[in-house]
């Protein structure tokens, strides 16, 4: 499995922008104010990234003596990746409603909207930092053998 690039990130986030400015010029009208019960269930799950990336981390460098199965970091990492684009594609769908609103701040549902959304995308972010946390956590140390000549290592 690769490292989750930044780039593919971002694009993802702005093909989802796109797409959402598009589609709310069409149907901006007819939608329910912006729910903002997204943000705490976001800023949760980054806290609880955060966390875990710090505490697999620790294990696969041995601090406390315990030890974590490979199975229980190959599933951290493809959840830190999965978590990552999941974030990537909602921030994008709040900045693309954002760019959306900007244009009408002078309406109280627009300032509403507005106020929600770049709330969202700012939780997003946060999840994906948490996320990409998670994931460089999850990378095996290298192990550095004091005792061995450099210049005997195989080549």
């Amino acid at each position: 499995m690769k490292p989750t690039k930044i780039r593919t990130l971002a694009l993802v986030a702005l093909v989802c922008a796109v797409l959402s400015w598009l589609l709310l010029r069409l149907v901006y009208a007819s939608l329910p104010p912006l729910p903002w019960t997204g943000v705490p269930a976001l800023l949760l799950l980054a806290i609880g990234e955060a966390v875990s990336g710090r505490n697999v981390r620790a294990r696969l460098r041995g601090a406390g003596g315990t030890k974590i199965a490979p199975i229980a970091v190959a599933r951290m990492a493809a959840l830190a990746k999965a978590t990552s684009l999941a974030a990537a594609l909602i921030g994008g769908l709040a900045l693309g409603f954002l760019i959306y609103v900007l244009s009408s701040l002078d309406k109280p549902a627009f300032r509403t909207d507005a106020i929600t959304a770049a709330v969202t995308l700012g939780s997003a972010m946060v999840l994906m930092a948490a996320a990409l946390y998670l994931e460089q956590g999850c990378r095996v140390p290298k192990q550095h053998d004091e005792d061995e000549d450099p210049s005997q290592a195989p080549r």
